[in-house]
């Protein structure tokens, strides 16, 4: 069978989803609901339609509808881009001398140059249906300001885009691109949002964080008739959306009678991963595979590693809902690595239930470690990976090592999350060594934690 397995594995039109799979509907143990920073209860519909639109609170909501149907405009949408590769790394294994059998799930073959883009579009979509102006948003590495930025100028919307500070400046060329399809990009912390002021009141050489940048977007929003806010990880109606990633590699896995031993994802907030293990994972849910899923993070965030399970604020100005997730703390500023999509201080309540519950592990990478591995995938592979796909990419690898010395024949499944031709900053810093690793203290995390709030049911 394996002679007969192409090096890249496309689906027909006809064969992509016309739903979303909601993996929530499957988990015994819920996520614990968001709750009302004010008061601890659980946030209400009217609640979060000030700041979400009205159909994606209904998703956000929805733990019970295991299927979502994907509306036609949004599959005409992913039909410009869609179905994906799925690849098989017969020069990588060659390379590694591994028995491993290892594929990747390809989202770079868009403009956006990653998975965002199937979220983007969908959030963009209910906000035109809803009749508003515009959409507010963060951005860490660009990838999701870049990916609403199209959906937005393809479907007629303002966008305006708070990037975290310290990817501004590194990704001057991922800023253009979003600022060419019409987007307003702020670098933040900024002086236009009260937060922001408050925020550079406190650090004013701050690097910034998805916290921040998520306070400013979310201020923005409400201030402004005729916007909502919109986010490219954590909240459960964007692992929804990633589902197509998991969807389509079931549906090319199982036409070649191909069953992962081990599926990784690098992880931030939770988006890329949570798509990509959703069909896998809800087998495992029914007893009906034995998958190991590995969540990748970097050092320098390790906010599954190292973090406490709690309910804690989304975001660093605390205006956005409690969500009980694995949390270095709200007030956690990252150091200001070249992974940026994987900042955040948390990760999604999906994913840190399921790790919670033992049905998921995870490890941190070091940065010149992911480079490392990024560059030989480069020269192997022929694609240019992100450094955020990089994380899952050297976890591929060990995983790989590790077969070859036990000799066992596993197939690793990897999402290739994005490509990396906006990041050559981040590449220079790596080809003329002077990049460098950061893993937080003890006492670094402690400040983090300290600001985590304490009631009623949220010890830790």
């Amino acid at each position: 069978m394996a002679s007969k397995i192409p090096y890249k594995i496309y689906l027909h039109e006809e064969e992509m989803p016309k739903y979303w799979y909601n993996l929530r509907a499957d988990m015994k143990n819920k996520p614990a609901p968001l709750l009302n920073p004010a008061t601890h209860q659980p946030v209400t519909f009217d609640e979060l339609k000030a700041v979400f639109c009205d159909e994606l609170v209904r998703q956000e909501l929805n733990d019970t509808d295991r299927e979502i149907p994907i509306p036609q405009e949004i599959l005409d949408f992913y039909k410009m881009y869609r179905p994906s590769p799925l690849v098989r790394a017969y020069c990588l294994e060659k390379k590694l001398n591994t028995p491993a059998k290892i594929y990747y799930k390809f989202e770079g073959n868009n403009t956006s140059g990653s998975h965002k883009l199937n979220s983007a579009v969908a959030q963009a979509y209910y906000a035109k249906e809803q009749g508003l102006k515009g959409v507010t948003t963060e951005t860490g590495a660009g990838q999701w300001g870049t990916a609403l930025s199209m959906a937005c100028a393809y479907l007629g919307l303002d966008c305006r885009v708070y990037m975290v500070k310290c990817s501004y400046e590194q990704k001057p060329f991922r800023r253009e691109v979003m600022r060419t399809y019409g987007a307003q990009v702020t670098p933040s912390p900024s002086d236009t949002t009260e937060v922001g002021r408050r925020i550079l009141a406190e650090f004013p050489d701050s690097n910034g964080s998805l916290g921040c940048a998520i306070s400013e977007a979310v201020e923005a929003a409400v201030t402004h008739e005729g916007y909502r806010y919109v986010l490219g990880s954590v909240l459960s109606q964007v692992l929804l959306h990633q589902s197509v990633i998991g969807l389509e590699t079931k549906t090319a896995m199982d036409k070649y009678g191909i069953v992962p031993d081990i599926v990784i994802g690098c992880a931030g907030g939770g988006s890329n991963l949570g798509g990509l293990i959703a069909p896998f994972m809800g087998e495992k849910l029914q007893g009906k595979n034995d998958i190991r899923f590995i969540a990748a993070e970097p050092a320098s965030c390790p906010s599954l590693t190292r973090g406490v399970f709690a309910y804690d604020y989304c975001d660093t100005g605390k205006v956005c809902p409690l969500a009980k997730m694995y949390t270095l703390g709200s007030g956690f500023m990252p150091a200001a690595n070249h992974a940026g999509g994987l900042r955040y201080h948390g990760m999604s309540s999906v994913l840190s239930q399921l790790y919670h519950d033992g049905y998921m592990e995870a490890r941190t990478v070091e940065q010149t470690e992911v480079f490392k591995a990024a560059e030989m995938f480069a020269r192997v592979e022929g694609i240019l990976p992100a450094p955020e796909s990089s994380h899952a990419i050297k976890a591929a690898v060990d995983e790989a090592l590790a077969c070859k010395e036990s000799g066992e024949a596993k197939t690793i499944l990897f999402g290739l999350t994005g490509t990396g031709y906006f990041d050559m900053k981040a590449y220079e810093s790596f080809n003329d060594g002077k990049m460098t690793d950061f893993i937080p203290t003890d006492a670094d995390l402690k400040k983090g934690f300290d600001g985590i709030p304490r009631f009623p049911g949220n010890e830790f």
